[in-house]
């Protein structure tokens, strides 16, 4: 069986619109640290960065981080140790970019998602393609608040298709539509089943 590419996931909180379409910084919060970190470990991501430009929210991801991965934390819940072994701080997309690249020695395609579809909007068929056969690794970025910012969104290889429901509401959580996206590139093919 061929091996896939290696696969990473960031969770972008700047550049990033506000409900006003102004840019803004996003605060880290405690629940997108820990179930993104576990969805990514059930779905075997190589790392899930947390990428923040201020250092105050820096210090809160090593806290929460570190609570979970030495001492008590790491005793009373192994398995929450586990998943955040996978969680990495970087200050920005380009340095999380440049982590992928020391890990894998290869060059990231860079995919993106978004509630709106772009010019170089991919489906989840090619994406899941592009993991299970190609040799590049995939960093798949996630924006909070009311998505990133236009350039920012221009400078990636790809955007992935929408999540849509059977409604005509489309404002998931970013938790949520991080697993679904993951199952949907990584997980078991169950309609093959």
């Amino acid at each position: 069986m061929k091996k896939m590419a290696d696969l990473f996931v960031g969770l972008v909180h700047y550049p990033i619109y506000n409900k006003r379409m102004q840019v803004i910084a996003t605060a880290v919060t405690n629940f997108d640290i820990h179930d993104i970190a576990r969805t990514a470990r059930t779905y075997d991501v190589k790392k899930y960065f947390l990428i923040h430009p201020h250092n105050a929210q820096k210090e809160i991801i090593q806290k929460i981080i570190g609570y979970w991965q030495h001492g008590f934390g790491r005793v009373y819940n192994p398995d929450r140790s586990e998943a955040l072994d996978r969680v990495a701080y970087v200050a920005d997309i380009a340095a999380a970019i440049d982590e992928v690249r020391k890990m894998t020695g290869k060059e990231p395609i860079t995919v993106t998602t978004d509630a709106r579809v772009y010019p170089n909007t991919i489906s989840y068929q090619k994406a899941r393609g592009m993991l299970q056969n190609g040799d590049r690794p995939l960093l798949v970025l996630f924006g909070t608040g009311f998505g990133m910012e236009k350039e920012t969104m221009a400078a990636f290889d790809y955007i992935l298709e929408p999540v849509y429901g059977p409604s005509n509401y489309n404002h998931l959580c970013v938790r949520s539509a991080v697993a679904i996206i993951l199952d949907r590139l990584a997980g078991e093919a169950w309609w093959q089943k």
